[in-house]
C-alpha cells in the first residue's frame, strides 16, 4: 500500500528528468528516478510499517508521447505480507497529456505486489489526476477506483468466505506553494477512503477500516537533488477502529497505540 500521498502515484507524477545537451532536443525516452529514508511509511495515513523507518525508491521510463512505466517498492512491517520479503513492490503505468497550458491530465493504473507473501495479496487499481498551477502553487486533484478483487474484501477464515471481493474509492486533493523569499514549498493532502469495513484476508487493504478521512500539512525544501520533507500526518480512524488494524507484535499491539494516530514524518529523497 501506499502513502500519504499515495506512493505509488507520488512515483507516476514524477515529471521526466531535463537530459537534452547544449544545442540538442531532448531524447523521445527518459529516464527519472528516486530513493528515499523516511521515519515512516504512511499509506492514506495509515503505518505501514509499525511507525519505523522505511527505504523506499522507485525509477520511471517515460515517452514524450505521454505514455509512461514505473515501478516503486518500500520495505512494510511484515505483518501486511504474512511472511515473503515483507516488501510492497508496486508496478506503474499510464498515459500524461496536457491539456491546456498549466493542466496537465493523467490515467493509469498500479498493481500492488506483495512479493512471497500470501496468496491472494496483489491487486489493481487505475486511477486519474488533474494536476494544474497558477502562479507559485500546484494543486492536484485525483481518484483512485480498485474493482472488486479478493484481495480487498473483508473475510473470514470460514471455508464458504472463499470467493467474496470488495472495491475501493479514493479520492484526493494535494496543493503546493512556494514561501516567497524562502527556499521552502507548504504543502497540503486531503484524502477520503471508502471501502471493506476491517483488514482484507491476508491483512492487506487500500481502506483497512471502511470510511474514513486522512490529512497532512507539511513543508519540503531542497539542495541540488536532495529534497528534505516534514509533514504531519493524520486520519480520522478512531482507537477502536484502529485497533483492528494493529499487528499483535506492534507497538499498539498492547491497546496503547494506534498505527493511525497523528505523527510528524520526516524524509530525504534523492532525484537522479
Amino acid at each position: 500500500m501506499k502513502s500519504i500521498f499515495p506512493a505509488a502515484a507520488l512515483l507516476a507524477g514524477l515529471l521526466p528528468a531535463a537530459v537534452s545537451a547544449q544545442g540538442k532536443e531532448a531524447p523521445p525516452i527518459t529516464l527519472s528516478g528516486s530513493a528515499a529514508i523516511a521515519s515512516d511509511y504512511r499509506f492514506r495515513g495509515v503505518s505501514q510499517s509499525d511507525k519505523e523507518m522505511a527505504i523506499q525508491g522507485g525509477m520511471t521510463v517515460s515517452h514524450e508521447s505521454g505514455l509512461y512505466a514505473g515501478v516503486w517498492g518500500s520495505n512494510l512491517a511484515g505483518w501486511g505480507t504474512f511472511g515473503g520479503a515483507n516488501m510492497e513492490l508496486d508496478l506503474i503505468g499510464g498515459y500524461r497529456h496536457a491539456i491546456a497550458g498549466n493542466a496537465t491530465l493523467d490515467v493509469g493504473l498500479v498493481w500492488y505486489m506483495y512479493p512471497g507473501g500470501a496468496d491472494d495479496s496483489d491487486f489493481a487499481e487505475p486511477y486519474v489526476k488533474l494536476t494544474g498551477t497558477a502562479g507559485s502553487a500546484t494543486l492536484t486533484a485525483g481518484a483512485a477506483y480498485a474493482p472488486k478483487q479478493y484481495a480487498l474484501a473483508n473475510v473470514s477464515n470460514a471455508p464458504d468466505s472463499r470467493g467474496q471481493s470488495e472495491d475501493n474509492l479514493y479520492l484526493w486533493g494535494d496543493g503546493a506553494v512556494a514561501i516567497a523569499g524562502t527556499p521552502f514549498t507548504a504543502k497540503a493532502h486531503i484524502g477520503y477512503s471508502d471501502g471493506n469495513p476491517g483488514l482484507g484476508p491476508n491483512g492487506t487493504s487500500v481502506a483497512p477500516t471502511g470510511r474514513y478521512w486522512d490529512w497532512s500539512l507539511g513543508v519540503d525544501t531542497s539542495w541540488r537533488n536532495l529534497t528534505l520533507g516534514l509533514s504531519y500526518i493524520d486520519t480520522d480512524i478512531s482507537r477502536t477502529e484502529a485497533a483492528r488494524l494493529q499487528p499483535g507484535f506492534s507497538k499498539g499491539g498492547d491497546g496503547t497505540g494506534s498505527i493511525a494516530d497523528g505523527t510528524v514524518v520526516a524524509s530525504v529523497t534523492a532525484a537522479f
